[in-house]
């Protein structure tokens, strides 16, 4: 797809993945709406690129078609691509200290946001997708999920967080047969190790370790070569129905 004057929605894009998938989309030519639950952060990187900010909350069927009608009105049509990069990682273990289970809520929290919050962005999009007219080689839209080694590589203490992502890997294939005839496709990237808030965050010798455990390159990833990814993706209509691991040969070690 020509990415030139499409629209594009990114969720999780105030931060990390998707402020750099948003502004490397912007960059080629989209028109892009930020959705997000931090204001602060969506809001201004809606301002850098010229884009618009949504507050949204991705497990509500609610908040994100009144979004995607917001995303109409503001930037002209309904999108063309979706990239999801919204999601949390809390880390517990499936039986913690002193033989505490792990907390069933939290498990269900992470389903949730991860899981059910894709979902429901792919199911709400591709239908404004498949209402509007093909482009070149009958395409109407793109959509890209973002899973994490973890889903194949789960570490000890990871088990909803890698349960969610599995998850997302495991719907790619039947989402792209569902959508084929509609001319929507759908890939997944999984990424390893990426210098994200969260892990830039951390002392820099606990970064140095982590990046080290990189077969080559030996680093952290860096969010601009996962956006660089989402954006070839869209352009090469060849891609579908696929997971793509973006790790440097990384196979992660239980813990």
């Amino acid at each position: 797809m020509d990415i030139q004057g499409k629209v594009a929605v990114v969720t999780g894009a105030a931060s990390g993945l998707g402020d750099a998938t948003a502004r490397a989309l912007a960059a080629a030519g989209a028109k892009v709406a930020i959705f997000d639950l931090n204001k602060e952060g969506g809001e201004k990187v809606a301002g850098d690129i010229g884009g618009a900010f949504f507050e949204v909350n991705v497990t509500s069927e609610d908040s994100v078609t009144t979004a995607l009608d917001g995303v109409e009105e503001k930037l002209g049509a309904a999108p063309r691509i979706l990239v999801n990069c919204a999601g949390i990682a809390p880390a517990q273990k499936t039986v913690g200290k002193e033989n505490a289970p792990h907390d069933f809520d939290l498990y269900k929290k992470v389903l949730e946001v991860n899981l059910f919050g894709t979902f429901n962005t792919v199911r709400l999009a591709a239908a404004r997708m498949a209402a509007q007219e093909p482009l070149e080689g009958s395409e109407r839209g793109v959509i890209v999920n973002t899973a994490s080694i973890a889903a194949f590589d789960g570490q000890i203490g990871q088990v909803a967080y890698a349960s969610s992502k599995a998850a997302i890997a495991g719907m790619t294939l039947p989402i792209a047969r569902d959508l084929s005839k509609l001319g929507i496709r759908i890939c997944t990237i999984a990424p390893g190790i990426f210098g994200t808030p969260m892990l830039l965050g951390l002392p820099q010798e606990v970064q140095d370790s982590l990046g080290a455990s990189v077969p080559y390159p030996s680093r952290l990833g860096k969010p601009e070569e996962y956006a660089a990814l989402a954006k070839h993706i869209v352009e090469n209509q060849m891609l579908n129905g696929e997971t793509i691991r973006l790790d440097g040969a990384l196979r992660m070690a239980p813990k």
